[in-house]
């Protein structure tokens, strides 16, 4: 079974992900953390996150690895482990450059068909998880929240990793990032066709977690 989580950022869809792969015993394909790993390299790089060719380039010399056998599963970045790095703001916000790429998409996307393949029963989190990754998956979920509640839940991660928040600065990059995820040409951030819709903003994580769980159960009965 292939279970989608799609929304955008900051509805919790890679927390909600990751316990509802958990208490399931399926595997957690964190997809975002694959763009911002190759934010990552491209900020590492120095190169110009305006300019597609440079990123595309970046992410063509990116190796990308999941340690099946961590739980949750560790990404490494060209043999490295880097997912205590993709959290912080500077990452996220190169993953957004990232994901615009079209070029990087259509790999990316073939990468997590891959493992969708090879894995048996996957939980995934994305931005197009349900409507270009895995039309055919037999759960799907968008997870939707106010920006001011997501700008809350983001400054909360932040804070707890030591960083300094802007609010104002927070919520402006939140809208800008929306915006960017919808009208991109490959991709866009949209309802997948079939997909129950959850308002995060007054629900708990363990409630939506219960949701998408005895839905899950109930269908594989």
């Amino acid at each position: 079974m292939i279970i989608t989580i799609d929304g955008p950022a900051g509805t919790g869809k890679s927390t909600v992900a990751q316990t509802a792969a958990a208490e399931l015993s399926f595997d957690f394909l964190d997809t975002g953390a694959m763009y911002r790993a190759v934010g990552l390299a491209a900020l590492r790089r120095g190169v110009d996150l305006n300019d597609p060719r440079e990123l595309l380039f970046v992410a063509r010399h990116a190796r990308l690895q999941f340690d099946w056998t961590a739980h949750p599963p560790t990404l490494r970045l060209n043999g490295e482990p880097v997912s205590h790095l993709l959290r912080g703001l500077e990452a996220t916000r190169a993953a957004s450059f990232v994901a615009a790429v079209p070029g990087i998409r259509q790999r990316l996307v073939a990468e997590q068909r891959q493992i969708g393949s090879e894995r048996k029963n996957v939980v995934t989190e994305g931005r197009d998880q349900g409507s270009v990754v895995f039309p055919h998956a037999e759960l799907k979920f968008y997870l939707d929240a106010s920006p001011q509640e997501r700008a809350r839940r983001r400054a909360a991660q932040l804070r707890a990793r030591g960083e300094i928040v802007d609010m104002n600065g927070l919520l402006r990059e939140i809208e800008t990032r929306d915006q960017r995820d919808k009208t991109r040409l490959v991709g866009a951030l949209t309802v997948p066709q079939g997909a129950e819709i959850l308002d995060t903003t007054n629900l708990t994580q363990d409630q939506v977690v219960a949701i998408i769980v005895g839905k899950a159960r109930q269908l594989s009965r």
